[in-house]
């Protein structure tokens, strides 16, 4: 007969159950473990303290708005209003080599209509008179300090010497014989606004450009001012 080799084992084993069931053994529970929870606890303080420096922050800035709308309430602020009341030729010298040698005296009217608020006028002013863009003379206004409800006539003297070439001293000397001369008067003042007198706030500029038209600039003839146009402005 011929010779069989022996049977391979098998690939698996099965094991009896002691219950004497064919079926495997059910496998081991797996033990719970939660998950870590310390990135989540400091993503749950930040984001409280987020919150709490927006509230804060919303608290801060409505108790500045009441402040504010407290002060223009209680305050009520105006913006000064400023007018040329006079006009005066103490010198109109022009000279052969076009060069023109001026001398003027100037009243401003400045008007603060505020209750509670003063002006202090500060160093660094400028007056000045122009014809077609170039500076006859300047001058610059005191220092003073305005009160309240308060109307203030400034004079100020300009003088200056300046050269214009052969065409816009003709074109001064034309207007000038036909009565009617068209100049700007320029005033850029740095003022402080004061409260109450005691407390001074922060400083801003005055500008105001008076374009007007006078019939003459002989020294000693007060001219007329036949027309003026103003425009202001507010650097803070």
């Amino acid at each position: 007969m011929p010779a069989y080799p022996p049977p391979l084992p098998p690939n698996y084993v099965m094991l009896n159950n002691p219950h004497g069931s064919g079926r495997p053994p059910p496998y081991p529970q797996r033990r719970h473990i939660p998950p870590y929870e310390g990135n989540r606890s400091r993503r749950g303080c930040c984001h409280k303290c987020i919150c709490c420096f927006c509230c804060l922050l919303f608290i801060l800035i409505c108790l500045i708005s009441g402040l504010l709308l407290y002060a223009y309430t209680f305050y009520k602020p105006k913006l000064p209003s400023y007018k040329l009341s006079g006009f005066e030729v103490t010198a109109f010298d022009p000279q052969p080599d076009f060069s023109l040698y001026t001398e003027f005296l100037v009243t401003v009217r400045a008007e603060n209509p505020n209750r509670h608020i003063g002006l202090t006028y500060k160093e660094g002013s400028v007056v000045s008179i122009l014809f077609r863009g170039s500076e006859l003379c300047s001058g610059k206004l005191p220092n003073f300090h305005q009160g309240h409800k308060n109307v203030t006539m400034i004079k100020v003297v300009l003088k200056g010497k300046t050269m214009l070439g052969s065409g816009l001293q003709e074109a001064l000397m034309e207007s000038k014989h036909g009565g009617r001369i068209p100049v700007i008067v320029s005033v850029k003042a740095p003022v402080v606004i004061v409260i109450g007198g005691d407390f001074p706030l922060r400083q801003f500029t005055v500008n105001v450009n008076c374009t007007m038209v006078v019939n003459n600039l002989t020294p000693g003839k007060k001219p007329s001012i036949l027309s003026t146009d103003y425009s202001y402005g507010f650097e803070f």
